[in-house]
């Protein structure tokens, strides 16, 4: 008999146990699967409730004065450029003038 009592004793516990477990385990992902629906609205409904940043245009600081020092430093560079590079068409001609005689054969390029 004491083995039946025992018997029926450990598998009572371990129904209790159990079903302690398994509805704490229910619960708990109810509660996620709940926690899961509002994050995922939120995220859906995002533009309405929170306010986008500014576009990067809007960020970037308008200076007329730097911009036009810049764009004088670069005008000036460029025309240092096409002055070196009509100089090195100058040598090269004269080069050739010197070294073959007569006019130069090839035209500049442009």
């Amino acid at each position: 008999m004491s083995f039946l009592v025992g018997s029926v004793s450990g598998a009572l516990v371990a129904g209790g146990v159990y079903y302690g477990f398994s509805s704490m385990i229910s619960s708990r992902a109810q509660q996620h699967s709940a926690d899961l629906h509002r994050l995922s609205e939120r995220l859906v409904n995002a533009s309405s409730d929170i306010p986008a940043p500014l576009p990067a245009s809007a960020r970037i600081p308008q200076r007329p004065f730097v911009s036009m020092l810049q764009n004088s430093w670069n005008s000036q560079v460029e025309a240092l450029f096409r002055r070196t590079r009509d100089l090195d068409q100058q040598v090269v001609d004269w080069a050739h003038k010197t070294l073959y005689g007569g006019e130069a054969g090839r035209s500049k390029p442009e």
